[in-house]
């Protein structure tokens, strides 16, 4: 992986744990200066997160405010920057909150681009082995407590 593509892959992950900070002081329905407050971080900082300006803050920063905020992060790289990502995970699911990350989401549409493009029996067989994956998930889970 070259520089550049290391450096996207951060610019990514930043932006994708800004939007569920974000999308976490609008849940809140908090003004900009009592989430700084409860978050422990200067208003101006809270005004760029919640409008995007995100690329001089480091990630460090946007984890430990997501952090305190106790949002459940899940964080993903990839093979190309393009596949990097951050969502919400454990208590608090992306799916039940409806807060998925770009990631969630492209992910998602292209789901549904080949499931469209599925005859019967495929989709079929998609959903057994999905269901499979879920049953093993489910026990490494149990296991892992």
């Amino acid at each position: 992986m070259s520089a550049t593509s290391d450096l996207s892959t951060i610019q990514a992950l930043r932006g994708d744990v800004a939007l569920q900070i974000s999308r976490f002081l609008a849940r809140q329905q908090l003004s900009q200066a009592a989430a700084a407050k409860q978050l422990r971080i200067p208003q101006p900082t809270i005004s760029k997160i919640v409008n995007g300006r995100v690329a001089e803050l480091s990630l460090e920063l946007l984890i430990r405010i997501a952090v305190r905020a106790g949002l459940q992060l899940v964080l993903q790289t990839g093979a190309v920057p393009e596949e990097a990502g951050a969502f919400l995970s454990g208590a608090v699911s992306n799916a039940r909150q409806g807060t998925p990350s770009k990631l969630a989401d492209d992910a998602r549409e292209a789901l549904l681009t080949t499931a469209r493009d599925m005859t019967a029996e495929q989709r079929l067989q998609a959903h057994v082995k999905h269901s499979e994956l879920l049953t093993s998930l489910h026990r490494a889970g149990r296991r892992s407590r």
